[in-house]
Formats: C-alpha cells, structure tokens, sequence
C-alpha cells in the first residue's frame, strides 16, 4: 500500500471530519455508547488544523489516517506522572479508517509524528488512552510508547503513556 505523509491542510476538514466520525461509529459499534462515540465537528478541525500539526496519511482512497500534535496540554493530563522534559508534545487525535486498520498505517503515523517532535526539539510524546477495551493502549506500547500511570478523570479510566525522544 502506498501512502504519502503529509501536513493537513484546511480542505482536509470534512475528510478529516468523515474519518473521524467513521472511527467513532466503529468503536462504538464494537464497543457500545462510550467516550468513544463523539464525533468531531468540521468547525472542531478546522480549528485543530490551523492551531496544531495535523499529519494525514493519504492513500488511493483519500484520507486512510490522521493524527494531531500539539503543545496544549489536553484537560485529562496529569502531567505529574511524567518525566520531567522539556517541551513535551501531545498526541491526540488519532484515527486510522476502519477498513485500513491493522495495515501498518497507525504505527507509521507515529513515527511521522515522532519525527516531527523530535525536529521540533519535544523532549517527549504523550497521550491517554481509555481503560477500556475500546482503547488502544496495546497499540501504543507496540509503538514504543510506556505507561506511566492510571487515572480516573471526570469519570472516565485512562492510562498514561509516553515516549522520551532522544535528541540527535
């Protein structure tokens, strides 16, 4: 499968908002009504896209996977289970087509977003990811991602991971 990695720009908004909206169908499907199920708005990524990196991989089919980087720490971050580095990014935002998963595509995402932050200078790449069998965490760890806690927050079980980037 050929797939070129590229910035998103601001005509990828309704494909983005498909995607994601199409991956939340899925998990909630597989999974039922959970944290899971809300879709993103196109005005959500067009915001998303103008103030974060946005990387989408495209294939003959369009938009097979997405994935935003940002600087903002997202609200169920509790950055005290962290290592102590500078300018960490954050991964969120993940989605890969349903029908493309389990093709290799997620974990090449990330090493397109580890890439980024590492030209940026991150000191490290973090996200969560729900406790729950429709998170991914499993995928994360594959990735080279470790945890470094759980937590409960506003209700909803999360597992913290992180990557440390190894500056060149």
């Amino acid at each position: 499968m050929s797939l070129i990695f590229e910035l998103a720009a601001d005509e990828d908004a309704p494909a983005l908002t498909a995607l994601h909206s199409a991956v939340a169908g899925e998990l909630t499907r597989a999974f039922g009504e959970g944290h899971w199920s809300a879709s993103a708005s196109e005005a959500s990524v067009r915001r998303n896209v103008a103030s974060s990196t946005v990387i989408v991989a495209r294939d003959a089919g369009g938009i097979a996977g997405t994935l935003r980087l940002t600087a903002k720490k997202p609200w169920a971050i509790d950055v005290a289970r962290f290592a102590n580095v500078e300018a960490p990014l954050y991964l969120v935002d993940m989605a890969v087509r349903p029908s493309s998963q389990r093709s290799g595509i997620g974990r090449r995402l990330v090493e397109q977003g580890s890439a980024i932050a590492a030209a940026q200078g991150a000191g490290a790449l973090r996200l969560d990811a729900y406790d729950a069998p429709a998170g991914a965490g499993g995928f994360y760890q594959k990735c080279g991602f470790t945890e470094v806690g759980r937590a409960v927050f506003r209700g909803v079980p999360l597992v913290y991971f992180e990557r440390v980037i190894t500056q060149a």
